[in-house]
């Protein structure tokens, strides 16, 4: 076994902020996966690198200059922990992340944030690739709409009208692309248990997965 919670699930579950304070609160190490791929997205747009160029996008995410310092995502010594969350670089890490010389070169790069001091790690493929003996597995996921309105909400944007209406759909389709991609496609492992937030609070969802664990 591994000391490891793995969270995995779809864009905008809530996922990377719970996963983040359940390490806070049992002072693990935290890995944000998504994060890598939307980072080699956006290096390759900042250098025009079409994310269909496999060959070429596997080179930079085995040499991605990436930083995780306080909080912050640095990326070539720039904060960019703003400019990847923005749905198009969501789009862009999805097409990214299924293609397999891309999901191979950010492998290790992942495993290394493994130590004894234990890790939460969340992601789409944390479960079943990337730490497949992890001490507990989670699948965490919400109603789109629900995930779209959170989205909204944390770019300040209203519940209604064209911008939402467009934050659903490239959320309804990164579920799709998710999904049906070749490679590691999102899904519920057999051995992963199914946390729903969509009518949780963060606290209440962060409690649940503290007392899955400590109950491991």
């Amino acid at each position: 076994m591994q000391k490891v919670i793995a969270i995995d699930g779809p864009s905008a579950s809530g996922k990377g902020t719970v996963a983040a304070r359940v390490a806070a609160a049992l002072g693990y190490a935290y890995l944000d996966s998504g994060a890598l791929y939307r980072l080699t997205a956006l290096y390759a747009q900042n250098q025009g690198i079409d994310w269909t160029d496999e060959s070429t996008l596997a080179q930079l995410a085995a040499e991605l200059p990436a930083e995780f310092i306080d909080g912050r995502i640095l990326l070539a010594g720039d904060d960019v922990s703003a400019a990847i969350r923005s749905e198009s670089i969501g789009m862009g890490a999805s097409a990214v992340a299924a293609l397999p010389a891309v999901r191979t070169a950010l492998l290790q790069r992942q495993r290394d944030f493994l130590s004894t001091q234990g890790l939460v790690a969340d992601g789409r493929d944390m479960g079943a690739i990337v730490f497949p003996d992890a001490e507990l597995k989670i699948f965490l996921t919400a109603d789109a709409r629900i995930r779209a309105e959170r989205r909204a909400k944390q770019l300040g944007l209203p519940l209604e009208g064209i911008e939402f209406e467009r934050i659903l759909s490239d959320i309804e389709a990164r579920d799709e692309a998710d999904r049906r991609r070749p490679v590691a496609p999102l899904r519920q492992l057999p051995d992963a248990l199914l946390l729903d937030t969509s009518a949780l609070s963060i606290e209440e969802s962060v409690k649940k997965v503290l007392d899955w664990y400590h109950k491991k």
